[in-house]
């Protein structure tokens, strides 16, 4: 049998926007025989018999009721990431399949972009970029410099392991840092890192100079920050979402940048994603003289860039 005695495993495609990296390809082919989604398609029901495991990147394959009827020996699906909101898990669990994930795998780096993205808003970094690149630009004023780092509070919503490595970067920056999480976290884990609990999110929320979203999206997260969570935080605050985008109720958080509500807003992740170029109004020219990156025409002569 083509693939030997190796267990045969579905990807959605090797390279390419959605499919795996190359460089896993080596490991993966130890341990099972790799099978792509066109291979697949091109032979669904001699295929779909051999294989025992589907392996998850970007989302990608799809799992469906039609996909899951077509795979009768599936006995895996393993999620490269930790989130699985994008996947039915009743009707996975309905054809007898066990998921597995990486809960772990990308803390850290996950971590450092809460961070990098935290202190490109901070020192305004994008937006000093853009004024530097303009062909008209004259001068800055000092306020572009942006705002401390050092001293200031951070609010972590979710302190699992990825919002306590957060917690973890932050007191190396000096900052004073609250949480909020359904678990309190061990008095010797907070004075690690000496961190703050809030039992109520909105005490958090009015104190914090920065807040950092750092949750799994579930039903009860879902547009977990809203308008009334928006108004709670400090006109100067910078929200910072690095969970996932519906998190966020992404109208709400538009309309109080463009009100002047927050101060800022540094988003790895958005709803849906990617978002489209055109109409959204995160980049649309309103959304860039008041939301994300707040580009001050009088700084320079240009237009604000998409």
């Amino acid at each position: 049998m083509e693939g030997g005695k190796l267990p045969w495993l579905l990807v959605n495609e090797i390279g390419g926007i959605r499919g795996i990296l190359h460089s896993h390809v080596p490991f993966l082919k130890k341990h099972f025989h790799l099978i792509t989604m066109k291979e697949f398609l091109e032979d669904k029901k001699a295929v779909g018999k051999k294989v025992q495991a589907i392996y998850l990147w970007w989302h990608k394959p799809v799992i469906d009721k039609e996909l899951l009827q077509s795979l009768p020996n599936l006995k895996v699906i393993a999620n490269s990431g930790v989130g699985m909101d994008h996947l039915d898990l009743k009707l996975v669990v309905s054809f007898g399949v066990k998921m597995a994930n990486a809960p772990r795998a990308v803390s850290s780096s996950t971590a450092d972009t809460g961070m990098a993205l935290l202190l490109a808003s901070a020192r305004r970094l994008v937006e000093v970029h853009n004024i530097s690149i303009s062909s008209s630009m004259e001068y800055c004023e000092a306020d572009i410099l942006g705002v401390k780092v050092a001293g200031a509070t951070l609010g972590i919503i979710g302190m699992g392991s990825i919002g306590y490595k957060v917690a973890l970067r932050a007191k190396a920056f000096e900052m004073n840092i609250l949480y909020h999480n359904r678990t309190r976290r061990k008095a010797q884990e907070e004075q690690a890192v000496s961190a703050t609990y809030c039992k109520r999110i909105d005490s958090l929320l009015q104190q914090a100079d920065f807040v950092m979203v750092v949750v799994s999206l579930t039903p009860q997260t879902h547009k977990l920050i809203g308008k009334r969570e928006l108004e709670l935080m400090k006109p100067t605050a910078t929200l910072i979402n690095i969970s996932r985008g519906a998190v966020v109720d992404q109208e709400a958080l538009v309309a109080a940048l463009q009100t002047g509500v927050i101060g800022a807003a540094a988003l790895d992740v958005t709803s849906p994603e990617p978002l489209p170029r055109f109409p959204s109004l995160l980049f649309s020219q309103e959304g860039w003289r008041s939301s994300i990156v707040k580009i001050k025409e009088r700084h320079y002569n240009t237009s604000p860039r998409h």
